[in-house]
């Protein structure tokens, strides 16, 4: 695929805004992370959750600007299908991030558990691989190095389904409180979902590669 890099500048904005969105990604989960392993600190709480909003955001602008750019140019640097998917999917991963966050507040939890913090960590863990991959796209002389990246999303995917089914026995079996027991197993499942979405961007990373590698 070497006529990537003989694209004029406007059609390498594709890979300009996939690694923004990819920065704002990465930048939410390390917030996320960092909101859970410190959260008996209410301020902080509040700041993080403040900061993961406004990536969110700032994610949604670029997703705008990636769909107006694909309705406005005629030749893309890779299939429009393919760069729809990639952008829109990784949106996915930054709104179940915030709705993971702004669901704490929601529900008033008190405290958080480690499962908690390690399913945040995974992802974390796979976002910032998914940077890294997407910083690689624009040559697919990197092929081989995004390829192993994806796998490692996929490595943080299984891990994290496992540790949501530990997560989720250890909450029923130990946790007296119904209404804590309905508010963990919410967030669990946000943040083990989020990592399901950092997978679909993965594969789809994947077969972008296999396709035109």
């Amino acid at each position: 695929m070497g006529f990537i890099a003989n694209l004029v500048p406007r059609e390498g904005r594709f890979f300009e805004y996939f690694n923004q969105h990819a920065g704002c990604i990465a930048a939410a989960s390390h917030e996320l992370t960092l909101l859970l392993s410190e959260y008996a600190d209410p301020a902080g709480r509040t700041a993080r959750i403040d900061r993961i909003n406004e990536l969110e955001h700032e994610a949604d602008r670029i997703t705008h600007e990636t769909a107006t750019l694909l309705q406005t140019i005629f030749v893309t640097p890779l299939d429009r299908d393919d760069i729809h998917r990639i952008i829109s999917r990784m949106d996915d991963v930054l709104d179940l991030m915030q709705d993971a966050a702004e669901s704490l507040s929601l529900y008033d939890v008190k405290q958080v558990t480690s499962y908690a913090v390690e399913l945040a960590t995974l992802l974390q863990n796979g976002c910032e691989r998914l940077q890294a991959a997407l910083a690689l796209l624009s040559s697919m002389k990197n092929a081989p190095e995004i390829l192993r990246l994806c796998r490692e999303v996929d490595t943080m995917e299984s891990r994290a389904d496992r540790v949501m089914r530990t997560a989720i026995s250890t909450l029923f079996r130990e946790e007296g409180d119904i209404r804590q027991v309905i508010k963990l197993k919410a967030i669990y499942e946000l943040l083990e979902t989020a990592t399901d979405r950092c997978q679909d961007v993965a594969d789809v990373l994947e077969g972008v590669v296999l396709q035109n590698g």
